[in-house]
């Protein structure tokens, strides 16, 4: 059995390293075989050279839009189980390990317990006001990790969203898991660490100061929202 990783990454020298070295660490204690899949979109700094110098897989997919670039890995990934995590996020060293485990039981895939690399009241503050619209779907997000069979079972990613794309991912799996008697799974003992590089950028407080920003980003296709906040970034 084979464990694929697929990190999307547009401009990512800055974290790439840590997050690959984050891999290697979870691969070495899992039972299993782990590839790991870089796609890279639209890079223009040391992006690929660091992929390529890991020895990893390299994929590429041009498109300003999160699905394609993480179907784009899928495409280019050959394991039995398909995990993908955000570059500038670290997985735990046992969460390889854990979601091998969950999948041997009735559980069609999952996501992840997620911590900042930091703390502020600001970023606790956003953390509440995000509560409702995560509550809405009661599923967890951040790594996702089912069967490559139920990847293809649900058509992958959709790419007419161009954010929350990850959390209809997670909507369309966890209601596939249910026609065929699996429940959702989260990996709670191994939390994934990620950065606070929005907030560094934007503010603490930005979440709470732009109360209609959520509701654009949950949305699912306001382009320009996406652009400003996710894909021209690092041009």
């Amino acid at each position: 059995m084979k464990i694929s990783v697929i990190i999307p990454a547009h401009n990512e020298e800055e974290y790439l390293p840590g997050g690959l070295d984050a891999v290697a660490k979870a691969a070495e204690i899992c039972p299993c075989e782990v590839e790991v899949v870089v796609v890279l979109n639209r890079c223009t700094d040391r992006t690929e050279e660091i992929a390529r110098n890991a020895g990893v897989i390299v994929a590429r997919e041009e498109a300003k839009n999160l699905a394609r670039i993480r179907n784009a890995g899928f495409k280019a990934s050959s394991g039995d189980i398909i995990v993908t995590v955000d570059a500038d996020s670290r997985l735990h060293p046992h969460f390889l390990r854990i979601v091998v485990d969950k999948l041997k039981k009735d559980i069609i895939g999952g996501g992840a317990f997620v911590l900042p690399e930091r703390w502020s009241l600001g970023i606790i503050c956003s953390g509440f006001m995000a509560m409702p619209y995560l509550a809405k779907y009661r599923l967890s997000f951040a790594a996702f990790w089912t069967t490559r069979e139920a990847f293809e079972a649900i058509g992958g990613f959709n790419p007419d969203f161009v954010t929350i794309e990850d959390v209809d991912f997670a909507v369309r799996l966890r209601d596939y898991g249910k026609t065929i008697g699996k429940k959702w799974g989260t990996v709670w003992s191994a939390p994934l660490v990620t950065s606070c590089r929005k907030f560094d950028q934007y503010g603490d407080w930005h979440l709470v100061r732009d109360r209609n920003f959520l509701k654009r980003v949950f949305d699912g296709g306001d382009k320009e929202i996406a652009n400003e906040y996710w894909y021209n970034q690092r041009d």
